[in-house]
């Protein structure tokens, strides 16, 4: 339970004693209710807007609503003031009791602080990275895993259990590409002459290792073989040293799947072929004609029948292959035969995508409402790519990748933090820009140094109490003060921004929170420069040093306990 969960509660029971009284119809929908913080903290602790939205349904003007409300409020012990605001918003103030026992909750829960007491009872599966295993990660794949990682943190510390996937894609014309670069570098081990790598390929030297290790391990078998002696064999090889590649650059950013998801597993063990049948079996794929393409003089098209799927039937522009003419599944239909082998796992998907797949967006969510009937919460998460930049100006290619910066060479030079912290300080579906002269910057300006700082900031005031044998300590909270209190409001903002960040599956949200409460930390410290009696520690005052760097502590923990949530470590030095 969180303060705002406990006066959802105390709501709920006046709202129950207003229809008691005739006020309110006795099936008024109360699912608009919010209690929340005022976006003024001088207007009081805890704000609702329930005479607001409920005096359309109730036929009452919503100050009426609001007057008989605060009567009930008003009963609550920890409440101290009631206030209707413009026409019809409620402001309490409470008691600063409160705020003391919730230091307590924050002291004894600890790492645990803002998790949900209880599992919801509900498996989610997130799958984000996904990216075609035929090169090293770039950084145009690293905002996408940041997302993802820290969304399924999030959705598992709200009480959810999570499922964090990758889905590898070694079937397609690209993991042949992949297969005949490698031999071109398994020939260049051998010390044959291959030339300037023709277009087409991959160029990357990220290849030289693969082909050296094919070339220590078959020797010269393939050197003059045809393509269909070893094609498949170099394409399996390439792709598992590509994977290993993968998750080395993952683990760099502190992310570990739980599932590696193989699209040509899926087509080998059939499991395309059963999704096809029961669609077919319920009448959601038929045999038909696409309509020539619009807008566009085809000299040699013809007419060919292929199996589509019904996505009209739920808001698409038009039916979709999931075959191509020669029997090969087409993306779509091997995506559309992977969602349905997932949703037997979990009761919602979540899918991390770039930007640049928005045009498969209402396909692929009509295909699982179809193969789900509607039971499977299915959510695209759309991210932004990044722009890399120095001192303002574009950053220059990676010549080990070919024509990309790699995640590994962004990790080096800044730290898996900064680059963590950095991807989630604006909205996922927002352009973002990575410079990497601002990201290392000690100031205000960069949120990674300035959340880091805070938490660093604490953990040294707390040192330097210890060397003069003070303790933190919670046996006098009540000597705290107005600005101490202020601090420990925000703190307790922290379960219900996890329960939002959850819900709305917004991992950016701990971000903005976390550069608030930080902001008010520093504010908070900065007091003590003009003012001593404002100081953590006062030498002459050691019960209210104490009880200040008690209150510190509890600061420094939710700090810890988001950035954790974002993957990020709570530095105790700066």
């Amino acid at each position: 339970m969180t303060i705002f969960t406990t006066f959802a509660d105390h709501i709920d029971v006046a709202l129950n004693t207003l229809i008691d009284e005739g006020l309110l119809p006795s099936d008024i929908d109360r699912s608009n209710v919010t209690i929340e913080p005022p976006r003024d903290a001088s207007h009081g602790d805890i704000s609702t807007n329930a005479a607001m939205v409920l005096s359309k349904a109730a036929k009452k003007n919503p100050r009426e609503i609001a007057q008989a409300l605060a009567v009930q409020l008003e009963q609550i012990a920890s409440v101290t003031e009631v206030e209707i605001a413009g026409p019809g918003f409620i402001n309490m103030r409470l008691d600063n009791m409160v705020w003391r026992d919730e230091m307590l909750e924050i002291a004894k829960r600890g790492d645990d602080y803002g998790r949900a007491p209880t599992k919801t009872g509900k498996t989610i599966n997130v799958e984000y990275v996904s990216t075609n295993p035929t090169g090293p990660l770039h950084m145009g794949h690293c905002r996408g895993a940041v997302v993802g990682d820290a969304l399924a943190t999030i959705l598992e510390f709200a009480g959810n259990d999570v499922i964090k996937e990758y889905y590898i894609n070694d079937a397609g014309g690209q993991v042949d590409t992949l297969s005949r670069s490698a031999y071109l570098r398994y020939l260049e081990a051998l010390g044959r002459d291959i030339g300037e790598i023709e277009d087409g390929l991959y160029p990357g030297d990220y290849l030289i290792p693969v082909g050296k290790r094919l070339a220590e391990k078959y020797g010269d078998k393939y050197a003059d073989a045809p393509e269909g002696d070893w094609l498949v064999l170099f394409r399996e090889e390439a792709v598992d040293d590509m994977m290993d590649m993968i998750r080395a650059d993952l683990s760099l950013l502190g992310i570990k799947h739980d599932v590696f998801a193989s699209e040509a597993a899926l087509h080998v063990e059939g499991k395309a072929d059963i999704a096809e049948k029961w669609l077919r079996d319920n009448d959601l794929v038929y045999d038909g004609v696409l309509e020539k393409p619009k807008g566009k003089t085809i000299d040699d098209w013809e007419p060919v029948t292929l199996p589509l799927f019904r996505s009209t039937q739920f808001g698409d522009d038009q039916d979709r292959p999931i075959k191509k003419s020669n029997g090969q599944w087409t993306y779509f239909g091997a995506d559309l035969a992977y969602h349905y082998q997932k949703s037997e796992s979990a009761d919602a998907l979540i899918n991390i995508w770039g930007a640049d797949h928005a045009g498969t967006v209402k396909r692929i969510k009509a295909a699982v409402s179809a193969m789900t009937q509607g039971k499977t919460d299915f959510d695209i998460k759309l991210v932004q790519m990044v722009r890399l930049l120095r001192g303002g100006e574009p950053v220059k290619m990676s010549k080990r990748s070919g024509s990309f910066i790699t995640l590994k060479d962004v990790i080096d030079e800044v730290g898996k933090d900064v680059v963590r912290f950095t991807m989630l300080t604006r909205k996922a579906d927002a352009q973002m820009d990575f410079d990497f002269a601002k990201v290392v910057e000690a100031s205000k300006d960069n949120p990674v140094f300035y959340v880091q700082y805070a938490h660093a900031r604490i953990c040294s005031t707390i040192r330097k109490a210890l060397d003069e044998d003070i303790v933190p300590s919670d046996k006098k909270l009540e000597l705290l003060e107005d600005e101490e209190y202020a601090l420990v409001k925000e703190a307790s903002n922290f379960s219900r921004l996890v329960e939002a960040a959850a819900k709305t599956r917004e991992p950016h949200r701990i971000a903005f929170y976390l550069n608030d409460l930080a902001s008010a930390l520093h504010s908070h410290w900065n007091l003590g420069n003009d003012r001593p009696e404002k100081r953590f520690i006062l030498a002459q005052d050691k019960d209210k040093s104490a009880a200040r760097l008690f209150m510190a502590a509890q600061i420094a923990q939710v700090l810890k306990n988001g950035l954790k949530l974002m993957g990020v470590e709570a530095a105790e030095a700066m």
